[in-house]
């Protein structure tokens, strides 16, 4: 196709200025042709294109272009109409935008489309009649329809032709607005006598290329009288009209003469068909002219209307009516997305672009004026960068924990009276960072544990939070290293990390420590992590877990110790006070002190507080010589514990006599029955085994000795034995079997007590055998017998020697 032709001979042309960039393409491009490189013309690389996801924005207009981000170039998406898009308009473009992401960016591209010939010129009838009276005189002038070319420019409508041309020649008359008046001039007089009817070809060319025409018939009917045609009163009327009027409107009233008298006078007035006869009509007797549909200014602007007026005879004259639009604010403000973020991050820089807007108004001069706020008290600013391009920005720091969500207003008003708006609402997302450290619940805590817990018990609960979200809101428990008293904390407690649990990690001793320190560390899970710490006092509280210790009197194993009274004694006398102490703390080492057992209860009594001791009475020399008194010590605790103190009292004025009375007051009778229990014991035990052992050992040789006889009469070959627990020796063969027991009772003459000692085994069977022997066995056997040996010194000792073998030490 020609336009095809064109393109390849570098039809196309572009121009950058400014971020825009320009092309020029023909109309009816088939489906993916090449329209430009767009990265190249740009400046951009193709990976900008994909890694800024780049996109066309039309607005709310068909989309004919289509960009491949791989290859950096437009191309043809679909069918180009140049007469659809843009009717008569010239220039005809598209306009669009090229967008970006990462960060947003948009460059405007306008194409050019440009009109190739592809529409013949049409008549809107296929043909017209005329009357015309016989007697019309040459030079009589008939108005034809003209032919409708929907090209442009050199491919629009060129000429008329008019065939045959024997009465009538063509005249062509061009306007100021390029329009082409085209009228039939009779240049010879009809004879309706010689033809009635002329039947005659208006062709209208246009000078594309190729050229391409179109036809109409007119058939002309010859009749007689009428020679004087209506005329106009003006050639041209002008008037307007606001956009939105209602239907019935009088536009303006055309108005045209004829001098003929009777029917050859009265005018008609007709408008021709074109594209506006659908809003307009006139009145045939009157040319008044009437709208009859809806004008909107944004669509068309203005009007122009060929009205035709004839008399009865068929003659006519033309007249054009122009209507101007005016416009009206009708039309609100149009808010379109070119891109937005969803989601932003609490820490982006004041003006970060989050939302780029596209602002349509189809009104004109003030009425398209434009202006947008957004709603109050939110950190977010709208600024204009070109015309009808408006951007929202961050106008100060964000901060999730203060709002996590924003709903961002857009209002856009026009400056028409009365204005008109529109508004979008765009909610954004705040991303949390990690901005804010764990803070814990307090600045310190005390914690309170009884001691003797069991280890692994729960003591205390750590509680921090974190103002951020999700990952960097998760908080985790550190214990800090440090120690107490020279031992790592970590030994005395440990920390959960998820829940900030404190356990013990031993059983505490309120005695030995009463309390100590240590930190803790919260810290979340954002990266770079944030922390921070405090301090735990742990205190540990008493519990009564030790009985009163007497430290007086001292209480001894064989000596005997007596507080002396003498008879003499009056009541109230101090014999002696019972001191005890508590390690225990607070109540529980309260101590009270008790008179438990005495010989004479009604002779003594102990202080309930100081634990001194007493006489509550004269001593006489009834009174017995030997007391004695046992004091139980009792602390406060819940339960209480206690311990006892045997107190010896004796009553007397002399120490012999104390002496002669106390010698059987110790504890030698029990204590040397228990010892002779335990001795006989002991031998029995001992006798026992030693009986035990003869017997085996005398069965072992007896069995022995027999084995010997046999392997000695046998001619079989010898197979040694080896008994259990045998070892070879330095490979000789030799091997070693313990059969000796030494038992040792040891008593004392000067002491009460006793050793009885058990010692192992200290005997050797020996086999020898010899390598080169294959008949006999020579069996060698050293032993001592027991019953063989005489007494030893041993034996006073109840020392026993079973089986000794030479050399054995």
């Amino acid at each position: 196709m020609g336009w095809q032709v064109l393109l390849f001979i570098s039809l196309l042309f572009l121009s950058v200025v400014h971020g825009q960039v320009s092309y020029s393409i023909p109309e009816e491009m088939s489906k993916g042709a090449l329209i430009g490189n767009i990265a190249q013309d740009l400046g951009l690389g193709v990976e900008r294109l994909k890694s800024g996801k780049a996109r066309i924005y039309t607005g709310n207009t068909d989309e004919y272009i289509e960009l491949k981000r791989e290859k950096g170039v437009l191309l043809v998406k679909g069918r180009i109409d140049r007469e659809a898009l843009c009717g008569q308009t010239m220039p005809c473009a598209l306009h669009f935008q090229i967008i970006l992401e990462n960060p947003m960016e948009f460059y405007t591209v306008t194409v050019e489309i440009t009109d190739i010939n592809d529409n013949p010129p049409t008549f809107e009838r296929s043909e017209m009649r005329y009357e015309i009276s016989e007697l019309t005189p040459s030079g009589a002038r008939f108005v034809l329809e003209k032919a409708i070319d929907d090209d442009v420019g050199v491919n629009g409508l060129d000429s008329y032709d008019l065939k045959p041309s024997d009465n009538f020649v063509l005249k062509t008359i061009s306007r100021g607005d390029g329009t082409k008046h085209v009228e039939m001039v009779l240049q010879k007089p009809l004879d309706r006598e010689q033809h009635e009817h002329i039947s005659l070809i208006l062709t209208a060319v246009d000078s594309g290329e190729p050229q391409l025409s179109g036809t109409m018939q007119i058939i002309i009917t010859v009749i007689d009288a009428n020679d004087n045609p209506p005329v106009c009163s003006k050639p041209e009327y002008k008037a307007g009209v606001t956009e939105n009027a209602p239907v019935g409107t009088v536009i303006t009233t055309v108005m045209a003469a004829d001098v003929d008298k009777g029917n050859n006078g009265i005018v008609t007035y007709m408008i021709s068909k074109s594209g506006a006869a659908g809003l307009f009509e006139i009145d045939a007797d009157r040319g008044i002219l009437t709208l009859i549909g809806n004008v909107d200014y944004e669509k068309r602007r203005h009007y122009e209307l060929d009205v035709k007026v004839a008399d009865q005879g068929g003659l006519s004259d033309a007249c054009k009516v122009i209507v101007d639009v005016s416009d009206t604010n009708d039309n609100p403000p149009t808010i379109n997305i070119m891109s937005k973020s969803n989601t932003v991050s609490e820490n982006m820089k004041p003006g970060t672009v989050v939302t780029m807007l596209n602002i349509q108004d189809a009104d004109s001069n003030d009425n398209g004026k434009v202006m947008c706020v957004l709603n109050e008290n939110i950190p977010f600013d709208i600024k204009s960068t070109t015309n009808n391009f408006f951007t929202v920005i961050t106008d100060s720091e964000l901060d999730r924990e203060t709002a996590s969500e924003y709903n961002i207003t857009v209002t856009c008003s026009d400056e028409g009276v009365p204005s008109l708006s529109s508004s979008v609402t765009l909610t954004l997302q705040i991303s949390d960072v990690n901005d804010n450290a764990p803070v814990f619940e307090r600045s310190s805590y005390e914690a309170y544990i009884v001691e003797n817990n069991t280890p692994g018990l729960s003591i205390f609960t750590v509680k921090a939070r974190d103002a951020d979200w999700n990952q960097n809101a998760r908080v985790s428990y550190i214990l800090e290293d440090s120690s107490v008293n020279g031992v790592p904390v970590s030994s005395y407690v440990s920390v959960s990390a998820d829940s900030g649990v404190i356990h013990a990690v031993r059983s505490f001793d309120y005695e030995q420590i009463k309390d100590f320190h240590f930190r803790v560390k919260a810290q979340d899970g954002g990266s770079p992590p944030l922390s921070s710490n405090v301090t735990v006092k742990v205190l540990i509280q008493d519990q009564n877990d030790n009985p009163p210790q007497v430290l007086y009197p001292v209480q001894t194993g064989g000596s005997l110790v007596a507080e002396l009274v003498p008879r003499s004694a009056d009541v109230g006398y101090l014999v002696t006070k019972v001191v005890a102490v508590d390690v225990d703390s607070g109540q529980n080492a309260w101590l009270s002190y008790k008179l438990q057992k005495a010989t004479d209860r009604a002779l003594f009594e102990v202080g309930l507080q100081n634990g001194e001791i007493r006489t509550i009475r004269q001593v006489t020399d009834k009174d017995a010589v030997k007391q004695r008194l046992t004091v139980i010590v009792e602390d406060n605790g819940q339960p209480s514990r206690s311990a006892t103190v045997i107190v010896n009292v004796a009553v007397a004025d002399s120490f012999p006599e104390v002496l002669s009375e106390f010698t059987d007051f110790t504890q030698d009778k029990e204590y040397n029955d228990n010892l002779t229990f335990y001795l006989v014991l002991a031998l029995a035990v001992v006798s026992f085994l030693f009986i035990t052992c003869l017997v085996v050992i005398i069965s072992v040789k007896i069995y022995r000795w027999r084995q010997s006889r046999v392997m000695y009469s046998s001619n079989l070959p010898v197979i040694p034995y080896y008994p259990p627990r045998y070892s070879d020796t330095l490979g000789t063969g030799t091997g070693t079997l313990q059969h000796v027991y030494n038992y040792e009772v040891c008593r004392t003459t000067d002491s009460r007590k006793s050793d009885c000692k058990f010692s192992g085994a200290g005997s050797q069977n020996v086999l020898i055998m010899d390598p080169s022997s294959t008949g006999t066995m020579q069996r060698i056997q050293s032993e001592r017998s027991i019953l063989d040996e005489p007494d030893s010194p041993l034996e006073s000792s109840f020392g026993f020697d079973i089986s000794k073998p030479d050399g054995v030490q």
